[in-house]
Order: C-alpha cells, then structure tokens, then sequence
C-alpha cells in the first residue's frame, strides 16, 4: 500500500476544523477554513502541508505568526522541540510512518503552533498518525480545548514509536536465540541493521522527551491539568523508549560480539587440527623423502623386507604422537 496522495489547495490547507469547546466539532470547507473566525470557547485547527517552492502567502503573511516561527515551520527535517512566544507556542514533534514499504526510521516532523484562538499544524510529507487523528475526529471524539488537542495526537504520535521499538526488541530477541544456528553471512546484516535502526531513532525521538515537558509548562487558560498529566506521560514514554533502544543497540553489538568470538573459536579449532596434523606428518614426512633419496648406502635398499618395516616403523610413530597430544591436552 502506497502513500495516499495529499490534497491542497492554493496555500497548501489540507484539512479545517473548527471546535465548539464542548465535544463537538465541525469540517470546514477549504475555500473558507481561512476566513472563519473562531468561535466563543472554542478554537479552529487549520492543518497545512508545507510546499517548498509555492509561495504559501498566507502562512507567511497574514497568518500573524512571528517571522521566527515561520521559518521554523519551513524546516522539514528538525529535532524536536517547544518554544514559548507572548502570543502562543510553537511546538515540533516526530512521528512514524506505519506504512507498508515505509522505514521504521523515517520520522515526519510536524510543527504545532498552538494560541488562544487557533491551531495550526504543518506537515511535510504523510502523517499515519494525523490521517488517524481526523477519524477519529470524524466519529465523534473531538477535543475540547487546544491542551487536550496536543495532548491527544502528542499520544498517538508515541503510540507508534511503542508499536517500532516493541518489533526492535522482538528481533533482537529472534537473533540471540539464533545467533548460534545461522551462519555469519545471514547475521551480520541483519545485526546492522537493528543497530542502524535503533541510533537512528533514539537520536531523533530523545529530544522529544525535552519539548513535551517544556510544553506542558504552559500556563495558558486553554492548558488544564489533565493535560499537562497526559503531556508528562508521553514524555515518560519517549524516555522509557530511548531507554529500550539503548538497550537493543547494546544486545546487538553482544550478539555480534559472540558470533565473532564463536568463529574465533571455530577458527581456533581448524588451526590446532592442521597444526597437530602438520607435527604428526613432518617427522614422516622427513623419513620417508630420506629414504627417498637415490644415493648409496639407504638401508634396506636391497631387503625386499625393508618397506614394510618402515611403514609399520612410520605408522606407530604416528600413534605415539597422537597419544603424547592427547595427554598434554593439545588436542
């Protein structure tokens, strides 16, 4: 399944809502989303993707947002992080894509700009957990206030990151019970790549940790208790998944340590072989090219007896090596 297509219209609006601050919320149409003011307690969300050649005049015009914030929204690959402005709150996120065919460590950044009257979210590519958002906005269970908006697509956003790293650690898992039973050319790959997986992400989603709280330091009217809870418990999330993957980067260099050490010693092994067959055969090796030799004087040169003696002669000397070996414990 490929990525659905986004549908803008001149500015870039993918979608409007506006909230009645009771529950309820309605869908505006895009050719007016931009002109409806906000109604009494309640507030719009305008969500717009980000074009990088289109002029995008309103957002960087009549939007009324600081020329800081605009420029912060053009950025498409981000770390994520709050800051606080008199007239509202910008706020970064990383979310992932849960799309067939779509990197675990591809994270879309999305921008929140959050103020008494408006939300405005800016995205640069397709968002799973947004597309999700507006369902379930579309069935009814629609956000009261801004501080309960954030906080609610702020948790769909981790819950994705839960469902990547809980597969990381399942991998991990599958690749120590195997370690021993696949051979190294199918492992090693497959080791590098939860290793790249893992640092990719919890470089990208620890900072996320940081712009939560920050977040929900907010002391707006719009920003309720429960909010700031739910905020604190996403953030807890994003730590304790920096955490797991920290511990998955750690167990993969350990299963590439034993299979590295496995055939170090599985190498070890051959080379004491070859090593024990090249003492027993020298000294047969030095006595037969002796009596190889085309010169006079060879013993047993005319006793037709006299090769069979040195076979015999060869072939315990060959066991009494072996059984010397085997009592130092060399072999």
């Amino acid at each position: 399944m490929e990525r659905p297509a986004l549908k803008t219209d001149a500015e870039g609006l993918l979608s409007a809502w506006l909230f009645d601050g009771r529950g309820g919320a309605t869908r505006l149409p895009l050719d007016k989303a931009l002109a409806e003011p906000a109604p009494n307690g309640g507030f719009i969300w305008l969500h717009f993707r980000y074009l990088e050649y289109a002029p995008q005049t309103w957002l960087r015009r009549e939007s009324g947002l600081d020329p800081s914030v605009v420029e912060c929204i053009a950025e498409g690959d981000c770390r994520p992080r709050c800051a606080i402005f008199t007239e509202g709150s910008l706020l970064s996120l990383r979310g992932i894509n849960l799309q067939r065919n779509a990197l675990p460590e591809e994270l879309i950044t999305v921008h929140l700009w959050v103020d008494e009257q408006r939300v405005l979210s800016v995205q640069h590519d397709f968002l799973s957990a947004i597309a999700d958002f507006e369902d379930a906005l579309t069935r009814g269970r629609c956000p009261r206030s801004q501080g309960e908006f954030v906080a609610d697509l702020s948790t769909r956003l981790v819950e994705r990151v839960d469902a990547v790293v809980d597969k990381l650690i399942d991998e991990a898992d599958e690749l120590e019970d195997t370690v021993l039973s696949i051979v190294a050319s199918e492992m090693l790959p497959k080791i590098a790549v939860l290793r790249r997986v893992a640092v990719k992400l919890r470089r990208h989603i620890s900072p996320q940790r940081e712009a939560l709280n920050h977040f929900a330091l907010e002391d707006d009217p719009w920003m309720g208790p429960k909010d700031r809870n739910r905020l604190r418990d996403a953030a807890d999330r994003v730590t304790r998944f920096a955490e797991e993957l920290d511990s998955v980067r750690e167990r993969a260099g350990i299963i590439r340590e034993q299979m590295v050490d496995t055939r170090a010693e599985q190498m070890n092994k051959s080379m004491l072989v070859l090593a024990v067959v090249t003492v027993v055969f020298a000294p047969m090796t030095l006595i037969s090219g002796m009596f190889g030799m085309n010169v006079g004087g060879i013993p047993g040169n005319t006793d037709p007896e006299a090769f069979w003696a040195l076979a015999i002669a060869m072939l315990v000397l060959g066991f009494v090596l072996l059984w010397l070996f085997r009592k130092l414990k060399w072999i």
